[in-house]
């Protein structure tokens, strides 16, 4: 059996090098992996593609680490939420490019990267700009829109328990992406609020096995975005 977790939150994103995609977990600040996040700023891998839900809230976070200009292209649902404002300034100065996607599908393109399904159809986007150049078929009488399958180096997501050998639990709606992007990466690195021995999960609540797991560190007083952003901090 092997022992997974490491001594450091920087030891942990130490491998994540230039160039590398990355998906970030989190549905805003639930389930988002904001320690993670910043120690892959404090490294200062450049170049990166990354993948969430939305673009990041105030200058925190995911919103930090496009605002340090390390971030060259973003796939998400929602460029702009609530305290956006990192995000949109770069992207129309043109210094960041944008794959817009609908929620429904990002997050059955991340589970089908997971799964090995390499394309599937849905009727999301149908006849919109998000269509063009994408094949579209017709299943009872109904038009729908060939996706692909979506896959990345790196998975940074948080969870609320893991054991030493990578076996996961997740706080409520924290869960959100962070099962599927743990599956659908070649590389997962986990910040645990709590990491425990083998056998102190329950294994009939374990949601991610610690087969799609590959580094877990321990943060048990994890930040949270919408009160660094509430207090106006800023990061670095």
């Amino acid at each position: 059996m092997i022992d997974k977790t490491v001594g450091s939150i920087a030891e942990a994103v130490a491998c994540i090098g230039d160039g590398a995609s990355v998906m970030i977990g989190g549905f805003g600040e639930a389930g988002s992996p904001t320690e993670l996040i910043h120690a892959l700023i404090d490294q200062g891998t450049r170049e990166i593609t990354a993948i969430n839900n939305n673009c990041g809230n105030g200058e925190v976070g995911l919103a930090a680490l496009i605002g340090n200009g390390q971030v060259i292209k973003m796939v998400c649902s929602f460029p702009r939420s609530s305290h956006s404002k990192v995000f949109p300034e770069l992207y129309r100065a043109g210094k960041i490019t944008l794959e817009l996607v609908p929620q429904g599908t990002l997050a059955e393109r991340i589970r089908a990267g997971g799964a090995g399904i390499p394309a599937f159809f849905t009727p999301a986007a149908v006849g919109t700009p998000l269509a063009e150049g994408k094949e579209v078929r017709e299943f009872d009488g109904r038009p729908f829109l060939l996706e692909r399958w979506l896959k990345a180096d790196f998975a940074l997501i948080k969870c609320e328990t893991a054991d030493r050998l990578g076996n996961l639990t997740y706080n409520k709606t924290a869960r959100n992406f962070n099962p599927i992007m743990a599956v659908a990466a070649t590389t997962t690195i986990v910040q645990a609020r709590r990491v425990v021995e083998p056998g102190e999960i329950d294994p009939e609540q374990v949601v991610t096995p610690g087969i799609f797991v590959d580094r877990v560190v321990e943060v048990p007083d994890p930040q949270y975005e919408s009160v660094l952003i509430a207090e106006g901090r800023s990061y670095p």
